[in-house]
């Protein structure tokens, strides 16, 4: 039996990943503690999704190693996944049902227990009814999608770009889910072109660049190029 240090969090070494001859990840290292929040910035194209895809065990890396909690992200995948949540920039909701018929079939799919009432009631979806997901709007989606990503309470949770196509309302409503997770000790990666947003609930950023780490500080001394925002 494997044992898990207790203060083990999120440990990238080396990893790299490219599609076709293109390398989108380039030996990209960086760590998170147990329970910290990475916020992760750069033009798009830099690698931000590939990384957390890779993170999610979506993508398999071609080089390097990522771990978690001491074990590792991609050898160890199928156990992990229980583990993992991540909200993309794909939904990847069914369109024909309603956002309660969403989390009831994701929640029987996985095994899940959780009060699917009480989570859409929790990202502002607790009054849309027979309303199928295809009549959404993108800001609804995204919603729904993070209400999804709480049905299995991650120990690791990802965010790629999580204030996207959200109103004001919205994005606080957000913020407070995201001081939630963390209080719950869960350890947490986000990307974003919202840093001035993001990085309220972030300990530490890191900069990516043509797949490369060029920059590792504090959230409030995040370079951000103009035209990234």
């Amino acid at each position: 039996m494997t044992v898990v240090p207790a203060n083990a969090g999120l440990s990238v070494r080396g990893l790299a990943r490219r599609f076709g001859p293109r390398w989108v990840l380039q030996r990209v290292s960086l760590e998170v503690p147990a329970g910290g929040a990475l916020m992760l910035v750069g033009p798009n194209g830099s690698g931000k999704t590939t990384l957390l895809r890779c993170l999610a065990t979506a993508l398999k890396p071609h080089d390097g190693v990522a771990t978690f909690e001491g074990r590792d992200l991609w050898t160890e995948r199928l156990e992990m996944r229980d583990s993992i949540a991540l909200l993309s920039h794909a939904t990847a909701l069914y369109d024909d049902l309603s956002a309660r018929e969403n989390m009831v079939v994701w929640a029987r799919m996985g095994g899940m227990t959780a009060d699917v009432d009480a989570l859409l009631a929790r990202v502002g979806l607790p009054d849309t009814g027979p309303r199928p997901a295809r009549a959404f709007s993108a800001g609804m989606r995204r919603r729904l999608a993070l209400a999804r990503a709480l049905l299995k309470s991650p120990r690791l949770v990802l965010f790629d770009e999580p204030f996207t196509a959200l109103d004001p309302v919205g994005r606080d409503m957000l913020g407070s889910v995201l001081r939630d997770i963390r209080a719950t000790g869960a350890t947490l990666v986000l990307s974003t072109h919202h840093p001035e947003i993001a990085g309220a609930y972030c300990d530490t950023a890191a900069r990516l660049e043509d797949g490369k780490i060029v920059w590792r500080g504090v959230p409030a001394d995040a370079p951000v190029v103009m035209g990234e925002t």
